[in-house]
């Protein structure tokens, strides 16, 4: 059995969402449907602009009195002005709790958080672990050995989940272009949200050319790295951990470099692309059978 490891995210924050109508306004502009935070469970979730790209994106927890939403820390500002806006007369109220919170995931057999933490699986995919929101001067001490945030990033990418600004540029990607139709991050049966129209358009029409896949290199990999196919540029490299990393590429392209035998570079690295076992899209490899 793998060793339980732990790491405290540090670049991710809280925001605490409270009032009467708290449930309805967060049900009314996130892409997915809040009724499924229950039991303890979070739903991955975005705010989306009005073209249909990802503006913010969070974790969302319901704590019958208020909400949380877990979201990377230097988008909390921006996050509670965007909130604001949409606010008008709702009765809703928004604090920053990342002063007073810490963020953990533990992960690879990870054992029962202790009292007076929030815990929760990450609602993306049950092997990323489990996250911890816990009170900054509560020491949180599990049987894990305490890893790096990059040892965390570095099991993400192994499993092919990718992560705002690491992997896409907020504000300029598609829910799909991101995988949030594969890992849990749109619900398309709850209804009408902002930039709702264009994610439903792409999913029953099925065009999402460009995803973020997995790729391995033979020699260590350089985030933001283009990756070619000859001449052809065909996407660009995330983040990386040593040959492994996550790419935004066009997959018709891929196939087509790959089917006339061109080799598929990332800056000097050869690499190829491979298939997330969550995915239910097909990444074009070589050798694989058509």
């Amino acid at each position: 059995m793998a060793e339980c490891n732990i790491a405290e995210l540090t670049a991710r924050g809280v925001i605490k969402v409270s009032g009467g109508d708290a449930k309805k306004f967060l049900q009314d502009i996130v892409t997915n449907d809040v009724n499924r935070a229950v039991d303890g469970k979070a739903v991955h979730a975005a705010i989306l602009t009005p073209q249909g790209k990802i503006l913010f994106d969070f974790f969302l927890l319901d704590r019958g009195t208020h909400f949380f939403l877990e979201c990377a820390g230097d988008t909390v500002s921006d996050l509670i002005k965007r909130l604001t806006f949409y606010k008008l007369r709702a009765a809703v109220d928004f604090e920053d709790l990342s002063g007073t919170h810490k963020i953990w995931v533990a992960w690879n057999d990870a054992p029962d958080a202790p009292d007076n933490v929030i815990a929760y699986a990450d609602p993306r995919l049950e092997m990323l672990g489990v996250r911890i929101i816990a009170p900054a001067s509560l020491d949180v001490a599990v049987p894990c050995k305490v890893v790096s945030e990059d040892g965390f990033h570095r099991h993400r990418i192994a499993l092919g989940v990718p992560e705002a600004d690491k992997d896409y540029t907020l504000g300029d990607t598609f829910p799909h272009e991101a995988d949030y139709d594969q890992l849990a991050g749109v619900d398309f049966d709850k209804g009408c949200y902002v930039g709702q129209e264009v994610v439903s358009r792409m999913e029953h029409r099925g065009t999402a050319r460009k995803r973020i896949v997995p790729v391995r290199g033979n020699a260590p990999l350089t985030a933001g790295a283009k990756i070619t196919a000859g001449d052809a540029a065909i996407g660009a490299l995330g983040s990386v951990a040593g040959d492994m990393g996550l790419a935004t590429v066009r997959l018709d392209r891929a196939a087509k470099a790959i089917e006339e035998g061109r080799t598929l570079m990332a800056g000097d690295a050869e690499i190829e692309l491979t298939q997330p076992v969550w995915a239910d899209f097909n990444v074009p490899m070589k050798g694989a059978a058509k």
